[in-house]
């Protein structure tokens, strides 16, 4: 197991990804702190995970005193942490952009890039040197789609967080790189496909989104999981920086 004995905190942990993580860093053998704004959702999600080795953290990302709550959480459960998933966000609605509500621009913002800004102000000090930082990003900060400009916006600038940050936890070995999710099997790719399409049968949505993908299907959640295993991983340990695609060959 590759993960025997690392600690690991995932935050977003009530969400489709975030559970499709936790779920493979326990079977890999880490122990994990689940972390998210929703106590009822983020409970259902531990006691469906069914392990002794993860336990759970009500947190807003967006509020500095309660990252530093769940940091410091992480640091009384683990003593030092050697994983960190910064995966919290949220997609806001759709629109063109002369319609685009400023409220919800600030609500993308303030959860997408001020919440892993905060997590990383506020979980390396308590991180063993030579761990890994995995930021959740999407296909979405690695192109333009419109009508999606707060995510949009967003998705880019974890990119610019990650490359920063990389280079200021290179001193101690830590790496941090971000994870681009393409069409994923989720409740969030649920919810756009609907708000762009109204009306459309879910059968016909998925199919008219897959027909973008090379490989000829949506990604599982557990794929995106495999992935931020490996960069969780020893195995990924001169891997810094960079973007790893997760996405059917949807942007080739």
């Amino acid at each position: 197991m590759r993960l025997s004995g690392k600690k690991a905190v995932i935050t977003g942990g009530a969400g489709n990804i975030g559970y499709a993580v936790a779920e493979r860093f326990l079977a890999e053998g880490a122990e994990v702190l689940l972390v998210d704004r929703n106590e009822l959702a983020l409970h259902e999600a531990i006691e469906a995970l069914e392990s002794g080795a993860v336990r759970a953290c009500v947190a807003d990302v967006t509020q500095a005193a309660s990252v530093q709550a769940y940091a410091k959480q992480a640091e009384k459960l683990f003593g030092k942490v050697d994983i960190f998933f910064n995966n919290a966000g949220i997609e806001g609605p759709t629109a063109l952009i002369g319609d685009f509500p400023e409220d919800a621009f600030d609500r993308v913002m303030a959860v997408n890039v001020k919440g892993v800004f905060l997590g990383m102000k506020y979980l390396p000090p308590a991180m063993r040197d030579g761990g890994s930082v995995i930021i959740t990003s999407s296909i979405a900060g690695l192109m333009g789609s419109g009508g999606f400009v707060a995510y949009t916006a967003s998705k880019h600038a974890v990119i610019g967080i990650m490359r920063d940050t990389a280079i200021d936890l290179a001193k101690r070995r830590i790496r941090v790189n971000t994870v681009h999710p393409g069409f994923v099997a989720s409740d969030m790719m649920t919810r756009i496909m609907r708000e762009l399409k109204p009306g459309v049968s879910d059968t016909e949505l998925v199919a008219s989104y897959t027909a973008h993908t090379k490989l000829g299907r949506f990604v599982q959640p557990s794929e995106v999981a495999a992935m931020v295993a490996f960069l969780g991983s020893d195995d990924s340990q001169m891997a810094t920086g960079q973007t790893f695609v997760v996405d059917a060959g949807t942007l080739l």
